[in-house]
């Protein structure tokens, strides 16, 4: 019996303590469940006390600039601009415009400046709302906001001249305004506002305002009205006591933020300003920083036309002796990579006379062989080229390419002994090294063995570079281009056509795009104005591209990638 009661008691005992771990865990999820509440309830709290403090923050700053507008003795207040921002970083327009609409209807003097902002405020309001896709309230609310912008543009105008920065600043909204709603207005509204900054530059104002202006353009595709202010805006520069190095400066500067318009303004000025004072080598020491900057280099900032036009200036302070190997060859890279074809093959062939012995020679020698057949429709010079390359006992990447060539215009020219006997050399020469080549050279090989036509595109690349029926096709109606043309091996590279046809009326013209030559691994179809590729060996890869419409052949052009 005793070991029976001793039993019961344990086991009360035991469901005595698992109880009490039970409330105890009970207990603690209770605590937790507490605290976290509490700290909700925190966050709520200091959040709602955070909001309403920058609620308080905001609108006290806002009494603060309404009273700085008000007091105003200036027609455009800084403090206008300081609540703008205020109001526009959180996309307040609406906020902003009711604000302005009844601020201090006592002070006219900042009266035109106040019409600027409202019109300002609702063409920022309806890019937003387009930003955002916000359709309801814009085509509920379009047009009255689009009112607010002329009217109170024009009640801007109406207050000030052309001696007034508001002036510009408006006449350059209601520009931008029209040319965004492609109008009847548009071209008016231009007109209107390069006369006023002309206007406003002559009468000594800020000369930043007019820079403004001419930045917008550029956005809007008017590089030429750009350029016709930046030229002022420059002028205005060089004609104060700026000194040479200062100007300089402010040139690498634009250049470094990519307004290459502007740049090669002030690089002009400056170049004709240290023409007249540098010695023979300072000039061409300085001449030639320019013309590098602005090579084609991979850089997005390049402008391989103006660094022609500064090659030439080295030309003409230097003479010959002032071209070293690597300045002469990035002349014609350059001249090349401006599709100045005819250009870029003299000076390569200048280059091979002056420094046979060169890294660069036998991609001289290759360029200088393809731009000869396949721009300048000359076969025979083109083939003196290549075949020079050929010879070589060391085969480079563009020997071996040059091979390949020259296996094709036999092939082309039916001569298929011995073409069959260039492709034989070059799988000789190029082992397994490269299985691009392997592929494309078996692929001419077996329609050489099995009695197949050259591949058509291929072909008709070939009839359209040589042929004297196709000797209208002359490359100013498509051009190729290439997101780089440094690709280092495996880097992606982007191409695409350029089409200039003129106007086809309303009707979509349906164009086919023949590619053939280096294309990597892919095979581009008939209908991609563009593709993707990307190459595992390196040389200079040739890209040829022949263009039909319905009525048929129209264009052809190639283009030149160099791999590294």
């Amino acid at each position: 019996m005793k070991k029976s009661n001793n039993s019961k008691c344990q086991m009360t005992k035991h469901k005595i303590q698992n109880k009490s771990k039970y409330q105890i865990s009970k207990d603690k999820t209770f605590v937790l469940v507490f605290v976290i509440l509490i700290l909700n309830l925190f966050w709520i709290l200091s959040f709602d006390i955070c909001h309403s403090y920058a609620e308080e923050l905001k609108s006290k700053t806002t009494e603060t600039l309404t009273k700085c507008i008000c007091e105003s003795k200036t027609s455009q207040p800084v403090c206008l601009d300081e609540l703008k921002d205020l109001y526009f970083k959180d996309n307040k327009y609406n906020d902003f415009v009711e604000l302005l609409k009844g601020i201090c209807p006592e002070n006219k003097t900042v009266e035109p400046a106040v019409n600027y902002y409202i019109a300002l405020a609702r063409y920022s309001q309806l890019k937003y709302l387009e930003d955002a896709k916000n359709w309801d309230e814009y085509f509920a609310k379009g047009n009255e906001y689009r009112d607010d912008i002329v009217n109170c543009a024009q009640a801007a105008l109406g207050a000030t001249t052309s001696k007034d920065a508001l002036n510009i600043y408006s006449r350059l909204l209601l520009y931008r305004f029209h040319a965004d709603q492609q109008d009847t207005f548009s071209e008016a509204s231009l007109a209107e506002l390069m006369s006023a900054v002309t206007g406003f530059a002559q009468s000594n104002g800020d000369m930043e305002v007019v820079k403004k202006v001419a930045d917008k353009l550029i956005i809007y595709n008017e590089s030429g009205k750009a350029k016709e202010l930046y030229k002022i805006y420059a002028l205005k520069l060089a004609g104060s006591d700026i000194k040479d190095a200062e100007l300089r400066s402010i040139a690498d500067k634009f250049y470094q933020d990519a307004n290459l318009e502007l740049a090669e303004i002030i690089y002009d000025i400056y170049i004709e300003r240290i023409s007249k004072g540098l010695s023979k080598e300072k000039l061409v020491s300085e001449l030639t920083g320019v013309a590098k900057r602005f090579a084609y280099n991979n850089n997005a900032a390049a402008d391989p036309l103006y660094a022609e036009k500064i090659f030439k200036k080295i030309e003409e302070a230097g003479g010959k002796e002032s071209w070293g190997e690597e300045l002469m060859y990035l002349r014609g890279f350059n001249l090349e990579k401006a599709k100045v074809f005819a250009q870029a093959k003299d000076v390569y062939a200048e280059f091979l006379k002056t420094f046979p012995q060169s890294n660069h020679a036998d991609e001289a020698a290759y360029k200088s062989g393809v731009i000869f057949i396949y721009v300048l429709r000359d076969l025979k010079s083109g083939r003196d080229y290549l075949e020079q390359l050929a010879r070589k006992e060391v085969l480079s990447p563009h020997a071996l390419a040059a091979l390949y060539q020259l296996g094709l215009l036999k092939q082309w020219e039916g001569e298929l002994p011995a073409a069959k006997e260039y492709y034989d050399l070059l799988l000789e020469k190029t082992g397994n090294s490269d299985p691009e080549a392997l592929a494309v050279i078996q692929e001419r090989l077996n329609e050489i063995n099995q009695g197949k036509p050259l591949e058509y595109n291929l072909k008709l690349g070939l009839d359209a570079a040589l042929k004297e029926e196709f000797a209208n096709l002359n490359m100013n109606k498509v051009s190729l281009e290439s997101s780089r043309y440094l690709p280092e091996r495996g880097q992606e590279v982007a191409i695409h056509s350029v089409t200039s046809l003129g106007p086809t009326g309303c009707l979509q013209v349906e164009l086919q795009y023949l590619w053939s030559g280096d294309l990597g691994m892919v095979k581009p179809a008939v209908t991609q104005p563009e593709f993707r590729t990307s190459y595992g060996t390196p040389g200079t890869k040739l890209i040829n591209m022949v263009l039909v419409a319905p009525e048929g052949i129209t264009d052809r052009s190639i283009d030149l990638i160099d791999v590294h």
